[in-house]
C-alpha cells in the first residue's frame, strides 16, 4: 500500500522526536512512499531554520527517495475542494488530496487529519 507521511511526521523523524520510530515504519520502504512536494517545502524550511542548509539538503535527499508528487492543476482543484469541505489549511488539503489521488494511507500526528478516511493518526507525544 502506498504511504504518505505528512510534514509533522517527517519533522518528527528528522529530529528523532518521541514518535520518530513510529514514522520510520512508514518511511522505511521507499518503493511505497509518496511525497507531496509541499511536504518537501515545509520540512526543508523547518530543518533549514533549526539546523542549517546541509541538514536541510540531507532531509530533502531522504524525502526524494520516495516518489515526489508535484502540485498540478488537477490536484490543486481537488485540494481546494477538500480544503473547503473539510476545513483544512492549504498545505494540509494538498497533502490529503495527494494521499487520496495516490490511493495511499496518510501517516500523521497532526490532529487536523484525525478521523478522516485513509489516515493513520498517532497523537503527538509531549517531549
Amino acid at each position: 500500500m502506498n504511504v504518505v507521511v505528512d510534514s509533522s511526521g517527517w519533522i518528527e523523524f528528522f529530529v528523532d522526536g518521541p514518535n520518530a520510530k513510529w514514522f520510520e515504519q512508514a518511511i522505511r520502504d521507499a518503493t511505497e512512499l509518496v511525497v507531496p512536494s509541499i511536504t518537501v517545502l515545509e520540512v526543508y524550511r523547518y530543518v533549514l531554520r533549526q539546523r542549517g542548509r546541509q541538514d536541510a539538503l540531507q532531509a530533502a535527499a531522504t524525502m526524494r527517495q520516495g516518489r515526489v508528487v508535484d502540485l498540478d492543476e488537477g490536484l490543486a482543484i481537488e485540494a481546494a475542494e477538500l480544503g473547503a469541505s473539510l476545513e483544512l489549511l492549504m498545505a494540509d488539503s494538498i497533502i490529503y488530496a495527494t494521499t487520496l489521488a495516490a490511493e495511499a494511507e496518510l501517516w500523521t500526528q497532526d490532529a487536523d487529519f484525525d478521523g478522516l478516511d485513509s489516515v493513520r493518526f498517532r497523537a503527538k507525544t509531549p517531549v
